[in-house]
């Protein structure tokens, strides 16, 4: 498509791509949509983006990443489920780290859902020194959805692209609450002693005298009675009480742009100096491959990618254990070990792919998680896999970890490592590929418990 040109869409959901070239020097990207009534949103909530993946009524999903030569962010959109309020959906692309003119091959397509069919393809040349992009936007149209290519660049990154439509923009990361800090109590101050009353002196005893003669009262003399009173004036109802006024709502706060990428140069940060102090933090495991074919679902020569996302943990009291579909062992989120595993995606193909969860109100419970990711079936080691990990900590921005660049037969790969250091926990960026022992091609995984000092009798198994 041309940029300005527009096309019918007669699907009834669509995949919406936003890829780029990967390389040297060249930043990351993420993709995002607002949802319009009119010319702006209604609220924030009609903003969809790595930090709010989902609109609120689940027509609109950020679906994740996916690396490999070309890097593709992905939006879904159920159109036919789309509020009728809604006009207009905006689609756009922020870059992280640097401009759009270190950018090669960046574009946007669209593709039915149901079938993978293509059905509009866009591609924005020409940037220099823009850091967002509206590259096109989905519109109805008598009934119908439509779908034209923009290429509009902003020199304000996704902040000033969000503000444009009506998005209140808060690009900083919360900040940790303060410690709390109890009252100094008042200093002790004794009660007063009581008053000693005195007791006054005993009067003297008067002398005897007798009783005055008793003389009769004269009666008065007699007065008419008084006329009665006029009749009360009839009751009047008390006025009716003021219609209850409810309470103004506090103001929503503004939408939080900020993430943190783990890397080699920047590879650990506190978790509790980031402000996450609590709730449940999902881990996010999604991969592709380099070599797929197709749908960049994870699929290898037409075969399916199964990766594993386990972890390995210690507590404080010294229990050790592991989180592992392999093992049967999916944890527990209110109970030791404090980490749930939620699903087994055998594909790649899922939506959320597979998460860990973490307890962080147990924190204190905490030694030290190591995270990592075995190959199961549909590919014989890492080499042009290409995984994201992110972390999603409550009421904190999202911390992403890629992992690729593979070069030799491994099957087994350490992600991250987390650790309690004097009452913090801090998340370690390792991205270390393992490979298994001599003789031993299943053996990756105890491999990793030895390299770690998980000093346990771990089996690898091949059931599921």
């Amino acid at each position: 498509m041309m940029k300005g040109a527009n096309l019918a869409v007669p699907a009834a959901a669509v995949r919406v791509e936003v890829g780029w070239q990967s390389g040297a020097g060249v930043p990351d990207a993420d993709a995002s949509a607002l949802l319009l009534a009119g010319a702006k949103v209604r609220s924030d909530d009609d903003f969809v983006f790595y930090n709010q993946a989902v609109h609120p009524s689940g027509t609109v999903r950020h679906e994740g990443k996916h690396q490999g030569p070309t890097v593709i962010d992905v939006l879904s959109v159920h159109l036919a489920q789309v509020e009728p309020q809604i006009e207009t959906i905006v689609l756009a692309a922020s870059a992280d780290g640097g401009t759009f003119g270190q950018f090669r091959g960046l574009y946007i397509r669209l593709l039915d859902a149901a079938t993978g069919a293509e059905i509009a393809r866009f591609d924005s040349t020409g940037a220099t020194t823009e850091t967002a992009f509206v590259l096109g936007e989905l519109y109805r149209r008598q009934g119908a959805w439509k779908f034209r290519a923009v290429g509009q660049g902003y020199d304000t990154g996704l902040a000033g692209l969000a503000t444009d439509f009506g998005i209140s923009v808060d690009d900083a990361p919360a900040a940790p609450p303060a410690p709390f800090t109890p009252p100094t109590p008042p200093p002790y101050v004794p009660p007063p002693q009581p008053h000693q009353a005195t007791t006054p002196p005993p009067a003297p005893p008067q002398p005897y005298a007798p009783p005055p003669q008793f003389v009769p009262p004269t009666p008065p003399p007699f007065v008419s009675p008084p006329p009665p009173p006029p009749p009360q004036q009839q009751f009047a109802p008390p006025p009716p009480p003021q219609q209850f006024a409810s309470p103004t709502p506090p103001p929503t706060p503004p939408v939080n742009l900020a993430k943190v990428s783990l890397t080699k140069e920047s590879p650990s940060v506190s978790l509790t100096k980031h402000g996450a102090t609590g709730g449940v933090m999902r881990v996010n495991l999604n991969w592709t491959s380099m070599a797929a074919t197709g749908r960049l679902f994870g699929k290898l020569r037409g075969k399916n990618i199964d990766l594993d996302l386990c972890c390995f943990f210690e507590l404080v009291n010294g229990a050790i254990g592991s989180v592992r579909a392999l093992d049967r062992r999916f944890g527990a989120l209110y109970e030791p070990p404090f980490i749930h595993l939620d699903q087994d995606d055998r594909t790649g193909a899922s939506v959320t792919g597979e998460n860990l969860s973490i307890n962080l109100d147990y924190t204190r419970f905490f030694r030290r998680i190591l995270v990592f990711a075995s190959i199961y079936d549909g590919a014989s080691d890492f080499r042009g896999v290409h995984a994201t990990v992110t972390l999603h900590p409550v009421n904190s921005a999202p911390i992403e970890m890629i992992l690729d660049g593979c070069t030799d037969n491994s099957r087994d790969a350490v992600l991250a490592v987390l650790e309690n250091v004097d009452g913090e926990l801090v998340v370690r960026r390792e991205g270390a590929f393992v490979r298994p022992p001599a003789g031993q091609p299943g053996g990756g995984v105890m491999e990793i418990a030895r390299l770690y000092g998980w000093d346990f009798g771990f089996q690898a198994g091949r059931g599921k």
